[in-house]
This record gives C-alpha cells, sequence and structure tokens, in this order.
C-alpha cells in the first residue's frame, strides 16, 4: 500500500497527499470490511482492546503521515500520529456503512476530518510558540523624541 504512492501527488499540498494516501488504506482494507466491523464493535465493549487497537492504530497512522511526507517523530509527530488516528477511526466508521461504489460518504467523512486537523495542528503550533514567546522576557519601552514630544514604543 505504501509503494503504490503516485508520483504526481508529489507536488500536491500535504492535506491531498494524506487524502490519497489514506483512501488507499481503505482500499486496502476492503477485504476486511466484516472483520474490521467485528474488532469495532468489540472495541466498544472492551476498553483493553480499544486500547491495545489505538496503539496498532496510532503506529498505523505514523505510517500514512510519513508516506504523505508529513513528519511523525518527536513530541509533534506522536500528536499528529494520535489526532490522525481518532480521525481515520471515524472515517472507517463512516466507510463501514457507505456501500456506494464511489465511496462519497467516506471521502466527505475523510475530507472534513482533514479539516480539523488542519485546524488542530494550527491550534498547537499556536501554543507551542508560547513558550517561545515567555523566553524572550519581557519587552522593553523605548522613547521615542518627536519634536517636543517624548512617546513610548514596544521595542522588538
Amino acid at each position: 500500500m505504501l509503494d503504490g504512492s503516485d508520483p504526481d501527488m508529489a507536488e500536491e499540498p500535504a492535506r491531498e497527499r494524506l487524502f490519497d494516501v489514506l483512501m488507499r488504506r481503505i482500499e486496502a482494507l476492503a477485504p476486511d470490511k466484516d472483520a474490521l466491523r467485528s474488532l469495532m464493535r468489540s472495541a466498544r465493549r472492551n476498553p483493553g482492546l480499544a486500547l491495545a487497537l489505538n496503539a496498532m492504530a496510532v503506529r498505523s497512522q505514523a505510517w500514512m503521515l510519513e508516506a504523505a511526507g508529513i513528519g511523525a517523530s518527536g513530541p509533534k509527530g506522536a500528536l499528529r500520529a494520535q489526532g490522525a488516528a481518532l480521525m481515520f477511526g471515524r472515517v472507517v466508521a463512516v466507510w463501514l456503512d457507505d456501500d456506494e461504489e464511489g465511496l462519497d460518504a467516506t471521502m466527505a467523512a475523510l475530507d472534513r476530518g482533514l479539516a480539523s486537523g488542519e485546524r488542530w495542528v494550527g491550534f498547537l503550533d499556536d501554543l507551542s510558540s508560547i513558550p517561545k514567546c515567555l523566553m524572550r522576557g519581557p519587552r522593553r519601552r523605548r522613547r521615542h523624541h518627536r519634536g517636543d514630544e517624548v512617546v513610548e514604543a514596544d521595542a522588538a
């Protein structure tokens, strides 16, 4: 599945590359649709199974992210992989009930999930910049003279 990447996708935005990779993943899962349905039903009643499946899903999504050219290493990568696993679980739940040949409902769910993921990544990027701002220390004030008037301004 990872070898099936389209060379034309290399120039596409990350979201489009990940969409392509995840749709290929769904296609690869198609023969096991009944087994996945059973696993998801069992995981709802068995927290240990749910945790084990989550760990496997996070590893799988780290591979999917890397296949799409999106970093999945380090703390940020781990958060991306966990978020992708949760999002893909919701997409798979839609896919299990999507009997249409074109998988329109599945593709719409994936598109919504990726849009939500982009918002979360932006939020986390903003959040991770807070410590950098705090490390700079307090801003100094400068005095500028404009004629007879003294004007205070923030120093960068």
